[in-house]
């Protein structure tokens, strides 16, 4: 009886095992949203950019830029260094498929005559310098083109900065031909002041899903969009 008691005494007493975490996607997932923020919906330090809604290609291809070499950033490169092409679709598809609502955009503080021109190159870019308007790629809403083109609204404008920065000094590349890099390296600095600055100020329609294509042939041939 004595034993008995013991025994019992050390069952009642002891801990339960702690379940192991179920082995979802979603689970899996959460090493992004660390960085990405819930959800995928970007990160208040308005450096880890929303990645929730984006395109499923252009968040494969993102991926895969990663994994071999074209963008440089460390954290990156480290989760995705040694998954296949089948796993990061899976992750891309997983973040496409998430709709949410955008905040407010931060107000612009920036003379009119800046944001003008910002929605001038943003709109109707400028043929006299062979610059294509953001529009003719990434869609009349700017929400991004399905299925490789992402949307530019709804970024922070020191993030939209620093990737055209990253274009121009080879930081960030994607498949070749590089349309973005050219573009990119057409830009002044008060154009890539201008146009980030309008960009960011602007609300995010809804619906803010991409659209499924675009009226015209892109302007030039980028590598990764397919045709």
């Amino acid at each position: 009886m004595k034993l008995a008691a013991l025994t019992l005494a050390a069952l009642l007493g002891a801990p339960a095992a702690a379940a192991p975490p179920e082995d979802t996607l979603a689970q899996r997932v959460l090493a992004c949203t660390a960085c990405h923020g819930k959800e995928g919906r970007a990160a208040p330090d308005g450096y880890h950019p929303r990645i929730a809604g984006k395109p499923a290609l252009y968040l494969f291809n993102q991926l895969v830029n990663f994994r071999e070499g074209r963008r440089r950033y460390g954290p990156m490169i480290y989760l995705v260094d040694h998954l296949g092409d089948d796993y990061l679709r899976e992750i891309a598809g997983h973040f496409a498929a998430i709709e949410l609502p955008y905040p407010a955009p931060a107000p612009a503080d920036d003379a009119p005559a800046v944001l003008a021109l910002g929605e001038r190159l943003a709109t109707q870019g400028d043929a006299a310098r062979k610059l294509p308007a953001c529009a003719q790629c990434h869609g009349r809403a700017l929400t991004g083109t399905a299925p490789a083109i992402p949307g530019l609204l709804g970024l922070p404008r020191d993030y939209l900065k620093g990737q055209l920065g990253a274009w121009v000094n080879g930081q960030r590349r994607a498949h070749a031909p590089d349309c973005m890099a050219e573009i990119a390296r057409r830009l002044t600095p008060d154009d890539v002041s201008a146009v980030t600055a309008w960009l960011s100020s602007r609300p995010v329609p809804v619906p803010s899903t991409a659209a499924p294509s675009l009226p015209a042939p892109l302007p030039l041939e980028c590598g990764g969009v397919p045709r």
